[in-house]
This record gives C-alpha cells, structure tokens and sequence, in this order.
C-alpha cells in the first residue's frame, strides 16, 4: 500500500518538479513556503517558519540551508559553488545513493551516484505546529537506467523547525536484491574547525582515507583536527556531537539506521571552496557504506535518519 500511494503521488506531480507556477499552485504557503529560480535554471523552495528558515533546490532534493530562529547557520555553503544543472553543490546536505563515493561494485558512473544531480519532485508540504513538513521523491531515470538502476524509488523526508529531521528511504521494486550504499553527507557551519573536537566515535576503530585506506585503532579520545580528514567510521550508530568551541555552540547529530560515519576536511582550497572557507565548514556524515552496504529485499524499504538541534553555550 504505501508503495501505490507513493507511485500515485509522483505521477500527479511528475510535471510540477520544475514548474515554479505549478509548485506555487499545489504547495505554496503564505509567508512559510515559497519558491523560485537561480539564473542557471536550478529551482528552490524558500521556507521560513516561525522556528527557522531554510533552502532545498529539487536537484538532489538538496537542503542548503538551515538556521534555526536566535542561532547563526547551522549549514554550510560554498560561495563559490556553481549552483548549475547537473553539477553536484560543494556544501548544504548532498544525497550519496546508491553508492557512495566511487561505484561500490567496480562499474562507473558520477561520484556518490545520480541521486544528488538529478531533479526531485516534491510531493508533499504541510505545516504542522511550528514545523514544516515537506518530501521529496526520486523513481528511475534515463541517468541511473544507463548506469543499471531501473526499479528503485526515494522517498525523502525533511521536517523542519528548531530542530531539523532527514529520513531517506529507499524502496525496491525489483524480483531481486537491491544493493546500495547511501549517505547523507552533511556539512555543518563552524566558527574555527581548529578549535572543533567531535565526541561518540572515541571507542570507533575507522578507515583513514588520508594514509592509504589503512584501519586504524579507536582513538578513545574526542576526535580534533590538525589537518586534512577523511575518515570512515563503520559499525557505528552513535550520536555526534561537534563541541565548535570559537562559536561558543555545540551540535548533536543523532541518527537511526546508520551504521556508518564519516568525518571530512580538506585543509585546502577546492575548485569549488575558496581557501578562506575550509576552516568554516566540517562535514559529520550519516552513511551506510562498505562494510555496512545495504542489501534490500525484494519488495521491501529501508529508512535512514539524521536528527540535528543546535545549542548556545555561554
């Protein structure tokens, strides 16, 4: 049943995804919800609630903003990302599926998968208290047909308010098993990410992506930065917490079926990230990867969560 229903509400708004009229027609709500168009064609749901404010584009269904009301952004974005079609965006909270970083299999096809450069539809929006509910579809495309996923369907849920809620789920339509990896790799806005340590994955061995995808022991001690980061967490679901000691808050990043985490820097410029910005940003990423790659049953769905609040601290 809650498949059926799901196809029913994508093939009504199938045609809405990229229309701005059509959007504001089926989901506008007066001084909460509103929409428009970058130059380069990409369109965004502008969302302002009495508890925060808030910016999703359709391609990748990608929240690029998120400010709870009384506290500064909570999400990080690059200034010099392109913000084009079918480009990914350097920052906000990029969907990885269905593999994450390169192909998990060995075939090609674009880093961390179709999903972040494709056009979502938007299939529902309600305001519910001080909380926006709004979600996000994604069925086969021509993209992710040629790279061989052709009976899958997202399903993506934001509710947003002091507090902001992420659930993806991925369903399988195919007679056989649907093997993917996903994240949802978050890059949160801090002051100084020198003066950052993140705690819960103290007693965590991970994978350090730095020194050549070597398994490296537990650190038992909150994790601070030094210099370029990229490590992989398995076999873990606990909640984060990014203690941003120069911007005198701290953040927790709760999550249910998750079992990876992944913690990333570059101490250095990007083609997309100014020089000045790296000290800015920290990625905490909700995962299932490698070790703990989903296999989903025939008929079945799966649901991954991130839970994210914000506290000042004097």
């Amino acid at each position: 049943m809650q498949h059926k229903a799901w196809r029913r509400l994508r093939l009504r708004y199938s045609q809405a995804a990229m229309d701005i009229d059509a959007l504001s027609s089926h989901f506008a709500i007066p001084g909460v919800l509103a929409f428009g168009q970058t130059p380069s064609g990409l369109v965004y749901a502008n969302v302002t609630t009495p508890q925060a404010t808030a910016t999703i584009y359709l391609q990748g269904a990608h929240i690029t903003a998120w400010q709870p009301a009384g506290h500064d952004p909570v999400i990080f974005l690059s200034r010099e990302s392109d913000l084009l079609p079918g480009k990914p965006i350097r920052g906000g909270v990029p969907v990885a599926f269905p593999w994450f970083a390169t192909r998990h299999d060995g075939k090609t096809g674009p880093s961390h998968g179709f999903a972040r450069i494709q056009d979502w539809t938007l299939a529902f929006a309600a305001l519910t208290g001080d909380d926006l509910h709004l979600t996000f579809t994604l069925g086969p495309t021509a993209m992710s047909r040629e790279l061989g996923f052709d009976n899958f369907y997202l399903a993506f849920w934001f509710i947003i308010g002091r507090t902001l809620t992420m659930k993806l789920t991925v369903g399988n339509n195919a007679p056989t098993p649907l093997v993917f990896e996903e994240a949802l790799h978050t890059y949160y806005s801090v002051a100084d990410v020198r003066q950052v340590n993140v705690t819960g994955l103290e007693p965590t061995p991970f994978i350090d992506k730095t020194d050549h995808m070597r398994e490296k022991p537990a650190a038992h001690a909150p994790l601070t930065f030094t210099g370029f980061t990229d490590r992989v967490y398995p076999n873990t679901s606990a909640t984060c917490v990014l203690h941003d000691a120069a911007g005198h808050r701290r953040i927790t990043v709760a999550k249910q079926n998750s079992n990876t985490t992944v913690v990333f820097n570059p101490w250095k410029a990007l083609p997309d990230m100014s020089a000045d910005e790296w000290p800015h940003m920290l990625c905490v990423e909700t995962v299932n990867a490698a070790a703990n790659t989903v296999t989903l049953a025939p008929g079945g769905a799966h649901t991954m969560e991130a839970h994210l609040s914000v506290e000042k601290l004097s």
